[in-house]
């Protein structure tokens, strides 16, 4: 069988918090999600992807699979094998679905096709439903032949652009699963024939260790401890280094508004993913454009900073930045908006539906306007904390972990019959 990663947490504290969420939620949320965990609690869910750290759909899982333990309902968590030349070219492919351009040769096919189809021989047949996350997995289906089970494929990616040689290898695969999930519809695969589509935003876990309620004392404690000067200006990018999510472009736009506000700081932290070659290549840029600057630090998983440290960080700053240049959600928006914080934004995939309306302005396209936004937010803390303010409650409205539950379980709840 497929590794599988264990999520399971006391059953008394997974249940408590289902109670605290529905203190957040509507009362016919509350009550849909009861209904539907009724009627699915005996069919088997499998999830599916190719790691278990360091990126959006593992941090989805985590706190996406106890939810659904919590309300009756069986689920697991597997991942693919796979060497690192096979994650060299699928990160390949993820680039280009975002509409970078790659050679796709026989070589690179055949190495995707046989890590799938070893994934699926190892899979075996618990399941009933099958959620097969981005395209390191896609190939799954296709490899396991006639089964009982449903199969929903899940793209996190901004697909709408792609390259035509990846697509094109890829869209047979993904036309054999019974319904494809995208972010919105502008997201969906050109010329893929799905039997049914569905488009579902991610959500946060207001309740996870990154989202809890900390107090500002703790916050600039922490923060102090790590080097950072807690009397200046913050800013903060929580972010994989990862080229979309530009963060050489958040280092000019921070040189830029040095000059106009010499005492501010940047933090750039993120995790390395196992599943990312790429990552660390541009990791090492990064550290190179820092070293010299004493208000610039970088910090990433490797030396201990998890989801506790980036809560300090995202509430103990001024302002958060996701300068993104291709984003499927952008969940760390979210998480900054729930904590009341002004963030600007690329103008990127799914980042404008998590702004609150009138807010839009700190969308930018460039490094420039990356920078205006930044240094005229931080001149007006009034209105950094009107945009935070409406922020969380946009997000309360949209983005929380039930919702998305709901979502996903109103489409199996369809395929199932």
């Amino acid at each position: 069988m497929l590794p599988k990663i264990s999520v399971s947490r006391r059953c008394g504290a997974i249940l408590a918090n289902v109670q605290r969420y529905r203190m957040l939620i509507s009362d016919e949320l509350s009550e849909e999600l009861s209904q539907l965990a009724r009627e699915l609690r005996d069919v088997r869910i499998c999830h599916l992807n190719s790691t278990a750290f360091g990126g959006g759909v593992a941090e989805l899982l985590s706190r996406y699979l106890p939810m659904l333990q919590a309300l009756g309902i069986s689920a697991d968590w597997r991942l693919i094998h796979g060497q690192p030349e096979f994650f060299t070219v699928t990160k390949a492919f993820h680039n280009a679905l975002q509409g970078g351009h790659y050679s796709l040769g026989e070589p690179e096919r055949n190495l995707y096709l046989e890590v799938n189809e070893r994934s699926a021989e190892a899979l075996g047949d618990d399941y009933d439903v099958y959620i097969v996350h981005d395209p390191q997995p896609a190939a799954l289906r296709h490899f396991t032949g006639p089964r009982h089970a449903k199969w929903i494929w899940r793209c996190h990616i901004d697909s709408s652009s792609p390259d035509k040689q990846v697509s094109g290898f890829l869209l047979p695969y993904l036309e054999e699963y019974d319904a494809v999930v995208f972010t919105m519809s502008e997201f969906l695969l050109p010329g893929l024939r799905a039997q049914r589509a569905a488009f579902i935003a991610p959500a946060i876990d207001p309740l996870a260790t990154k989202n809890m309620e900390l107090s500002q004392d703790l916050c600039r404690r922490a923060i102090a401890d790590s080097g950072v000067d807690p009397s200046k200006s913050l800013l903060v990018q929580v972010s994989r280094f990862d080229p979309w999510k530009d963060p050489l472009g958040v280092i000019e736009a921070y040189r830029l508004v040095k000059k106009d506000i010499p005492d501010v700081q940047l933090a750039l932290i993120g995790a390395m993913a196992g599943d990312d070659p790429e990552g660390w290549e541009l990791l090492d840029r990064v550290e190179e454009e820092a070293s010299g600057d004493p208000d610039m630090f970088v910090f990433t998983n490797l030396a201990g900073v998890g989801s506790m440290e980036v809560n300090v960080f995202q509430r103990g700053c001024d302002v958060v930045i996701q300068k993104s240049l291709r984003e499927g959600f952008g969940l760390v928006v979210s998480e900054a908006f729930w904590k009341e914080k002004a963030v600007v934004a690329g103008q990127a995939g799914g980042i404008p539906m998590q702004y609150p309306e009138g807010f839009e302005a700190n969308l930018v396209h460039s490094v420039e306007a990356c920078a205006e936004r930044i240094v005229h937010l931080l001149r007006h803390p009034g209105e950094r904390g009107s945009f935070g303010r409406a922020g969380r409650e946009h997000v309360r409205k949209n983005f929380l972990l039930p919702r998305l539950v709901r979502d996903e379980l109103r489409l199996i709840k369809q395929l199932v019959g």
